[in-house]
């Protein structure tokens, strides 16, 4: 004899949920919100494939994609995913470690980079945005064995304790002093505005830049 309750179980193999007025069913439902999930997932890879990027591949729902990056004067190739930051590309991909991932939010500063001479947080920037584009790091700023003015006034007015956030902090200096070399002491405050210290060496990192904006100005 069947169970009174199998009887009275409806069969979800037929059973459709239409509702009185609507043409909509609870199986097109699924089949449609699969498709949307589909289509989600491959939307990155048409956009990157339209840019160009080459090498462009789907693995488990996340495209990733060969892309081509001019660090320093010289040209690196890197495999990332359409989520990965400029800092995560140079530090974890192409161990360019100069760049700080410290807050990860476009917050701190220490990720600080120039591209195509502007600065950046390239916490806060795709890497596959950073193609065809020029990316000077902190590692660019010496000359081989010869450090910059400004890392030599860091190392001379102990404008620096952990160091997480000085690689930042010599960018933004670097950019200040490229467009003004004869900076006030508030226009450099103004300057590094955009740079944080936890250790709290502000008035050192000011007289740093101070300095080496006087001996770059005399050519040194």
């Amino acid at each position: 004899m069947a169970d009174r309750h199998d009887e009275a179980r409806p069969d979800e193999s037929t059973h459709s949920e239409i509702k009185p007025g609507t043409r909509f069913t609870r199986r097109g439902f699924l089949k449609g919100a699969g498709a949307g999930a589909v289509t989600a997932a491959v939307a990155p890879a048409i956009l990157v494939s339209e840019a160009g990027t080459a090498a462009a591949q789907e693995t488990e729902g996340v495209m990733s994609a060969t892309i081509s990056l001019d660090v320093n004067g010289s040209t690196h190739n890197a495999l990332v995913e359409a989520r990965t930051t400029l800092a995560d590309a140079l530090r974890d991909r192409l161990e360019i470690t100069g760049p700080k991932v410290v807050c990860d939010k476009g917050e701190c500063g220490a990720c600080t980079v120039e591209l195509d001479g502007k600065l950046v947080f390239s916490c806060m920037t795709l890497a596959m945005d950073a193609q065809g584009r020029k990316i000077e790091t902190v590692e660019g700023m010496a000359d081989g064995d010869s450090l910059h003015p400004l890392q030599e006034a860091f190392v001379e007015k102990d404008a620096l304790m952990c160091g997480f956030c000085t690689p930042g902090f010599l960018m933004s200096s670097k950019s200040l002093l490229d467009a003004n070399d004869n900076p006030t002491p508030e226009e450099v405050r103004e300057g590094l505005s955009g740079n944080i210290c936890r250790c709290g060496t502000y008035p050192h990192v000011f007289e740093a830049v101070m300095s080496a904006a006087e001996k770059m100005r005399k050519g040194g």
